[in-house]
């Protein structure tokens, strides 16, 4: 095997725990809910803790990466994560689950961001670089896939403690091989620390989220959600006012005046929001709702799951050969159209209505990942790459944490709860933003702002 082949395996073999964490966990939530005895608004913590550390440290990652080494950077990620995960199999109450999983986070940040640096500066060809990157999409379908299937099999067997310890075994290897294998390296030019800037997102998506997540509970008029919605608007324009003022700032405004850098950003948001959403929604439908076991959940969504593993390379080879606009529109329809047999789902509703929405949903969030990654990576300069790969990893996660909490605040807030048909609806509507906003990034009008905003920093 070609060293760089190799190097693309192992940096995937970190993609693999972090996509696996995410659908066992969702898998073992009514487990956790029953075993803690704790509400919906316990369950979206869950995930959001994770998911909100993460998405606001990624950019800092990829920086810090850039300018200490990638390597030690996604090696020491990989020990903080694995020893989150073994954290989390011995939480004693919700409260220590949640602060483990930000513990998971902080390992996390480090690993996504740096082992997409890595494979970009491995994979500099264009058409080989968006293989690598298929192959990376087609690792994030064969995680799904295992997921709901271990997780099922781990619940139903040990306990919802032991779907942490699946990481264990999977970090260790990518640890020694990283070590043995992988080149260290560093950005020639490394970007400044933004503290200030890296303050101004967390409390920007630590207020937002908490609003909509608690709103339900407390009230969308109490003085506490609606000053959770106003800190955080006040960060989002304190940030947008911090950055342009800096010369090296934490997230380069400046690149998102390309439409392609924008729209996949947008694209990434509404994506993940839908997946996110998706798997949150579908866990409590399945185990509540129709009543199934943990592992029979996990059963029903492996069809969405090898969807996502097949359109994974083949999203990639379109991206090579046709561009980003094509995967990108069928990622959208397929999205939106997955969407529409859950809208009347019931406890009665035939499997094979639901396999077939499962099915096509599946391919075409596996159509996504390849033009959001391409389309980033491409939008700035090489030598900063794990900015770069951050600010993509980073929308995907906003996306994702704020699924969680849109829908989960649904359920919440609906009489009938997982039954009412809101959710579904929402994500249907996440798919088509996929298809409108994939239409409008990729045209000749958008490609001449990336090249107005490459003529804007030469000049800068």
């Amino acid at each position: 095997m070609p060293r760089r082949h190799l190097i693309l395996a192992i940096c995937c073999l970190n993609l693999l725990i972090i996509s696996l964490d995410a659908t066992i966990v969702n898998i073992a939530l009514p487990a956790i809910r029953e075993d803690l005895d704790t509400s919906v608004s316990g369950l979206q913590w869950t995930l959001d803790a994770y998911t909100l550390v993460l998405a606001s440290l990624l950019v800092l990652a990829g920086s810090v990466a850039d300018r200490i080494g990638r390597r030690r950077v996604f090696q020491s990620g990989l020990v903080v994560f694995t020893a989150g995960s073994l954290l989390c199999s011995v939480a004693p109450t919700l409260s220590w689950l949640i602060f483990f999983r930000m513990v998971q986070a902080v390992g996390g940040s480090m690993l996504n961001p740096v082992a997409m640096s890595i494979i970009t500066n491995t994979f500099t060809e264009p058409k080989e670089r968006a293989r690598a990157i298929g192959v990376w999409g087609a690792v994030t379908g064969f995680s799904m896939a295992l997921g709901p299937l271990a997780g099922g099999v781990l619940v139903h067997s040990f306990g919802w403690q032991s779907i942490f310890w699946i990481n264990v075994p999977v970090g260790i290897a990518a640890f020694l091989l990283a070590w043995r294998f992988i080149p260290e390296s560093r950005a020639p030019h490394p970007r400044r620390l933004d503290p200030a800037g890296q303050i101004l997102v967390l409390v920007t998506l630590a207020a937002v989220t908490y609003g909509i997540i608690e709103g339900p509970a407390t009230g969308w008029n109490s003085p506490q959600i609606l000053g959770c919605f106003l800190l955080g608007a006040a960060a989002l324009a304190g940030l947008l006012w911090w950055e342009p003022r800096q010369a090296e700032p934490l997230i380069e405004l400046r690149f998102f005046r390309s439409a392609p850098f924008s729209g996949a950003t947008l694209v990434a948001v509404c994506a993940f929001a839908g997946l996110g959403g998706f798997l949150f929604l579908n866990t409590i439908y399945l185990q509540e709702e129709r009543g199934l076991s943990a592992l029979e959940a996990g059963l029903y969504t492996l069809p969405m799951a090898i969807m996502t593993l097949l359109a994974s390379p083949l999203s990639g080879r379109l991206v090579a050969a046709r561009g980003t606009r094509l995967p990108l529109q069928i990622a959208g329809i397929a999205m939106a159209l997955g969407m529409l047999p859950l809208t009347w789902a019931g406890s009665d509703t035939p499997a094979w209505q639901l396999f077939a929405g499962y099915l096509v949903f599946g391919f075409g969030f596996g159509m996504v990942n390849a033009p959001i990654t391409t389309t980033a990576v491409s939008g700035m300069p090489r030598e900063q790459a794990g900015v770069a790969s951050a600010i993509a990893s980073t929308s995907r996660q906003v996306g994702s944490a704020l699924g969680v909490a849109i829908i989960g605040a649904v359920i919440a807030s609906a009489a009938s709860g997982a039954r009412s048909p809101a959710g579904w609806w929402i994500l249907c509507g996440l798919g088509l933003a996929v298809l409108v906003l994939g239409r409008f990034s990729t045209g000749p009008w958008a490609r001449s702002t990336t090249r107005q905003g490459y003529a804007e920093k030469a000049a800068a």
